[in-house]
């Protein structure tokens, strides 16, 4: 017979890995009736702060109404587990609690949080295996968690001669939308859902775990790798092309892997699950819903991101960002009559940086905010040298937008450079105005009554379009160059093109079209009355000292012609 005190060791050994692991309301006490530990969800719920004073009365005083009880009953009675129902005495609501046996005294879980708590007593092995599994597997799907993740990639780590181990990373796509739009119960139901498709393309020497929220993994033991592991992998993908079905709405979220092997790829837990995340950022980059084998090439491209990103917050103070100008044509007299300021970043060491990809380092790093206040001032301060009637438009990322202080910023910059507000075209992408409605739209406001000109940008790109022409009395709209490059020889391209001018002019907007980069496209546009044009066509971006010269130049010929 197995020794007492080491049972009871073992079980509470169990029970405080279920308690750490578990989201479910469940607590533990003593023989005196003192709380003596807690599950993470049962803390924060009754604000349990310290274990010490702590009892079961004053967690539940309901249990003391209406008439007394005694948690004596419990732990005395036969047939534990037993439901008890009460009325919570601040809201009258009834609850329904699970008392059972526990190695620590007795434990209570609330039922309509925990269907998994069973009675456990140092005498029951199965319920020990229960209370295992409770602690080693993920309550919502049923596969293993983090913790034996963790615990069976260090005890197969480093891997033996001539073996071989994969680890794929798998982080679900466009998931984040389910639990915004239809709420943590839907996406509770795609996750299992998830977790089944996962399921079903494993074979033997394949575990599959949920790590967390909707990232999971794989461990495959297969001697012809990194072969096998890309072929499960393209499996995973292929088991989420079709929707999921929540409660009669089809969603559509996909899978993104991304593939390390050992000992190839590292031989050590931290080095694999790097190697492996590496490759799954490689995979939603290269534009997700599809898997990535870990490459050294990745990491030195991870490697020079990351140098970049640590350069971006010098390069203001160091003067590495520079303006360079693109004209806009009016299409009636075809005639210059503005530019748009394009940001751009020289690397003393890189060369030239693509905007698309140091300005979202800027965003996510907190920098867009100081580096457009110098690109408008800079770009206002060159502005004020042009005739008088020249716009000059200047992009504003969505960080940027909503950050606060915007509209004193770019206030205080007209006062500061003198000039005219009309003159100030603010380009915004309507993908900031997918968040924080009422917000954005009070900025538009207090933006328009400065009197800067507001353009909405990539016009047709997104689905919000709209409804925001609607509340909102844009004075542009920018036709996205999506929707001009084919505009010569696609008749779906024009006439969702002259739509578009029909549906700002009706609207008292104007319309520019941008990437415009043939004779064709702009006769074209000239023809449906679109107002104004911008592209290589009309001028490629130049430096604010060759402005005086291409003007001169297209004075003479007309871009038209």
């Amino acid at each position: 017979m197995p020794d007492a005190d080491a049972t009871m060791s073992a079980l509470s050994s169990a029970e405080s890995d279920f308690l750490a692991d578990t989201d479910e309301l469940v607590s533990l006490y003593d023989e005196s009736f003192h709380l003596v530990d807690c599950s993470a969800t049962h803390r924060r719920t009754y604000s349990v702060d310290s274990l010490v004073e702590a009892t079961l009365w004053h967690i539940y005083p309901e249990l003391l109404a209406p008439g007394p009880k005694s948690a004596v009953e419990f732990v005395a009675a036969s047939g534990l587990p037993r439901t008890v129902e009460i009325a919570d005495i601040a809201t009258g609501n009834r609850r329904t609690l699970i008392i059972f046996r526990s190695a620590r005294g007795i434990g209570v879980s609330e039922s309509d949080r925990s269907s998994t708590c069973r009675e456990t007593s140092s005498q029951s092995e199965s319920d020990r295996a229960l209370l295992l599994h409770q602690a080693t597997h993920d309550v919502l799907t049923g596969l293993p968690n983090r913790r034996q993740f963790s615990d069976q990639l260090r005890s197969a780590l480093p891997v033996p001669g001539g073996a071989r181990l994969a680890l794929m990373q798998i982080d679900l796509d466009d998931f984040k939308p389910v639990n915004d739009t239809l709420g943590h119960g839907a996406g509770d139901v795609v996750l299992k859902m998830a977790a089944e498709r996962i399921r079903s393309v494993l074979g033997d020497r394949e575990v599959a775990y949920r790590l967390a929220g909707d990232e999971f993994a794989v461990i495959q033991w297969r001697s012809d790798q990194p072969r096998e592991a890309e072929r499960l992998a393209d499996a995973l993908v292929n088991a989420f092309k079709a929707p999921f079905a929540v409660d009669g709405i089809t969603v559509f979220v996909g899978a993104s892997v991304g593939i390390a092997v050992a000992p190839a790829d590292g031989n050590e837990v931290e080095q694999l699950m790097k190697a492996a995340d590496i490759a799954l950022y490689a995979a939603k980059k290269d534009g997700r819903r599809r898997a990535r084998t870990f490459t050294r090439s990745m990491l030195i491209v991870l490697e020079q991101r990351e140098m970049l990103r640590r350069s971006l917050r010098t390069a203001l103070r160091d003067g590495q960002f520079f303006i360079e100008y693109q004209p806009l044509a009016k299409t009636s007299s075809s005639s210059i009559v503005g530019f748009e300021a394009l940001l751009r970043w020289r690397h003393p060491l890189v060369g030239d940086i693509p905007p698309n990809v140091f300005i979202p380092m800027a965003e996510a790093d907190g920098l867009m905010s100081e580096i457009g206040q110098w690109l408008l001032e800079r770009a206002c301060r060159t502005a004020m040298t042009w005739p008088l009637h020249f716009t000059l438009a200047v992009n504003l990322s969505p960080a940027e937008f909503l950050h606060e202080g915007l509209t004193d910023r770019v206030a205080q910059t007209l006062d500061l450079v003198g000039i005219r507000a009309d003159r100030l075209e603010l380009e915004i992408t309507e993908s900031v105005l997918l968040e924080r409605t009422i917000n954005n739209l009070d900025t538009l406001n207090t933006l328009n009554l400065l009197g800067v000109q507001i353009s909405l940008d990539d016009f047709g790109t997104y689905y919000s379009s709209l409804s925001y022409l609607k509340n909102f009395p844009f004075d542009t709209i920018k036709i996205d160059q999506y929707f001009i490059k084919d505009l010569e020889r696609d008749e779906k391209s024009q006439t969702i093109v002259r739509s578009i001018i029909g549906l700002a002019h009706g609207l008292g907007m104007h319309v520019t079209a941008e990437g415009v980069e043939t004779k064709a496209q702009a006769e074209w546009l000239q023809k449906e009355g679109c107002d104004r044009l911008q592209g290589f066509h009309l001028g490629f971006p130049m430096p604010a000292e060759a402005i005086g010269e291409f003007l001169g130049r297209t004075a003479a010929v007309p871009f038209a012609h």
